[in-house]
Formats: C-alpha cells, sequence, structure tokens
C-alpha cells in the first residue's frame, strides 16, 4: 500500500478568504489558492489545475506500463489533462476531463497505440478516481 498526503489551509470566507496548499514531499509547498484563482481571472493555482497535473502525471506512466506489455518503450509521452468545473443547481462539480496524448514511440502501429491510450484512459489508478466525469481523449503518435 502507497499513501501520499498533501495539505491545504484556508482563513476567511469563500469569496475574500484565502489558502494555501502543500504536498508531503515539499515539491509544492504553500502555494497561494483562493475564490479568484479557482472561478477568477486571478493567476494561480487551483485545485482543477492540481487534479489536471496528477491525472497528465498518472496517465503518462500507466500509459508506459501498458507500452512496456507489448514490448514498446516510449522516447516521450506528453500528456496535458484539461478539467472542466462547472456550477449548476446542485452547485460546482468536476463534469468534464479531457486527455490530449503526443507520444514518440518507435516500433508502435496505430492500431496498438490506439488501442493503449484508451486503456489507460479508463485504467490509470487517478482516471478510475474521477470516473464519475466524462474523460475524453485525443491521442496522436509523434
Amino acid at each position: 500500500m502507497i499513501r501520499k498526503h498533501g495539505k491545504a489551509r484556508w482563513q476567511g470566507n469563500l469569496r475574500e478568504g484565502r489558502g494555501t496548499v502543500s504536498t508531503e514531499t515539499g515539491s509544492l509547498a504553500d502555494q497561494a489558492y483562493s475564490f479568484a484563482r479557482r472561478f477568477g481571472e486571478e493567476r494561480g493555482t487551483n485545485p482543477e489545475e492540481l487534479i489536471g497535473a496528477a491525472h497528465a502525471a498518472c496517465y503518462a506512466m500507466a500509459m508506459s506500463a501498458g507500452l512496456e506489455k507489448e514490448g514498446l518503450v516510449a522516447d516521450s509521452i506528453d500528456a496535458t489533462s484539461t478539467v472542466t468545473l462547472e456550477t449548476g443547481e446542485g452547485g460546482a462539480a468536476i463534469t468534464r476531463i479531457h486527455l490530449d496524448v503526443v507520444a514518440a514511440i518507435p516500433g508502435a502501429t496505430e492500431e496498438v497505440f490506439q488501442r493503449i491510450a484508451e486503456e489507460t484512459k479508463s485504467g490509470c489508478p487517478v482516471s478510475r478516481l474521477l470516473a464519475g466525469a466524462e474523460i475524453t481523449l485525443d491521442a496522436r503518435l509523434a
């Protein structure tokens, strides 16, 4: 079993309050986040951006495992996960996530690559965690 943690601290009310977020390793340390960074135009991190980064990282690693099962090794896998947060009657919810993947894989056929890309989309641990959202994928060989 692997256990990792992140932590956050929030002070104040929702709209004017401020918070910080950190990771166990310290690679992200006391990064500020706020309502304006999440729902407005203020630059800085927010939960959806962090979820997107985690999803992209997990996807790329999981794809490398799928490739390895086929005897393939990627020169590179570039993954971007775009997380959509929408507000509605029930409040805010992550409704969609779109993965854009470009990979350079010597010896890979388009058919094998697309199969592994789709399997990874539904099989990586973060995708499984986010299964309540619609996850779409555009994947191409470089």
